[in-house]
């Protein structure tokens, strides 16, 4: 999505990528903060760090925020993506941690399943109060990229998109491109930046495969998490098989 909407408007604009365009400070852009916010205060840092709130959007800019965007996806392929990530591209991640296998680190209360499955619970009620709120899922906008993007700039607000240039950031931000772009080395920012080039796992940029938990979770692991997964919000629209053949799942806004 950040890299959708950097290059809408850097293409829309006729200036070069950027992951970080408040450097043209001449163009006329929404101006965006993307944060980790909640989990980040639970799971990095020191206790100081979380006293201050540290790693928590400051009150100020909430206040200050027309729009806000819930962009959620599966837990469970979170949980993979985040255990890759301390694993394999985060240096300070501690050597007790690195140790961990998946299946002891999903059941790890600050950094397993269920604390993430907190968190969004968390979030949901905490953010679903703002007058303009919308809660988007990583799985239905790659399903249909260039429709949920095009819905995605009217409601920032971008009622006239130009198609030519909609289009050329739909192909600019999707998997393959960006895959390549990082293994290249394109990227001017460290947040797309392999851990290690010659290991795959490192890559920020890695699968971006739907349910592709499975290929790393036992069949025990799964189980955990599915169980887990019984506290989420249906909102959400993540909850477990048997519980969508009830039809309770609760569609997105």
């Amino acid at each position: 999505m950040r890299t959708f909407l950097c290059a809408y408007f850097c293409q829309r604009h006729g200036r070069e990528f950027t992951l970080e365009p408040q450097r043209y400070v001449d163009l006329t852009i929404p101006r965006v903060i993307y944060s980790h916010d909640l989990f980040e205060h639970r799971t990095k840092g020191s206790w100081w760090d979380q006293l201050r709130g540290k790693y928590l959007v400051p009150a100020s800019e909430w206040r200050r925020a027309k729009k806000i965007i819930l962009l959620a996806r599966d837990p469970r392929d979170c949980f993979v993506s985040l255990y890759l990530q301390m694993t394999r591209r985060t240096a300070e991640t501690p050597a007790k941690l690195k140790k961990k296998t998946t299946g002891e680190m999903l059941r790890d209360g600050r950094f397993g399943i269920r604390a993430m499955v907190r968190t969004m619970n968390d979030w949901l009620n905490e953010l679903s109060r703002h007058d303009h709120f919308a809660l988007l899922r990583y799985e239905t906008i790659r399903a249909a990229p260039a429709q949920k993007f095009r819905e995605l700039l009217e409601w920032l607000g971008e009622n006239n998109a130009e198609l030519s240039v909609l289009e050329g950031a739909v192909d600019f931000s999707g998997f393959e491109k960006m895959q390549k772009m990082e293994a290249d080395g394109a990227f001017d920012s460290k947040i797309l930046q392999p851990g290690d080039a010659r290991d795959r796992e490192s890559f920020k940029v890695r699968r971006g495969k739907i349910g592709g938990f499975e290929d790393y979770l036992s069949d025990r692991d799964q189980q955990y998490a599915t169980e887990a997964m019984k506290s989420l919000h249906p909102r959400f629209g993540y909850a477990p098989v048997n519980e969508l053949n009830l039809g309770t799942s609760a569609g997105q806004r």
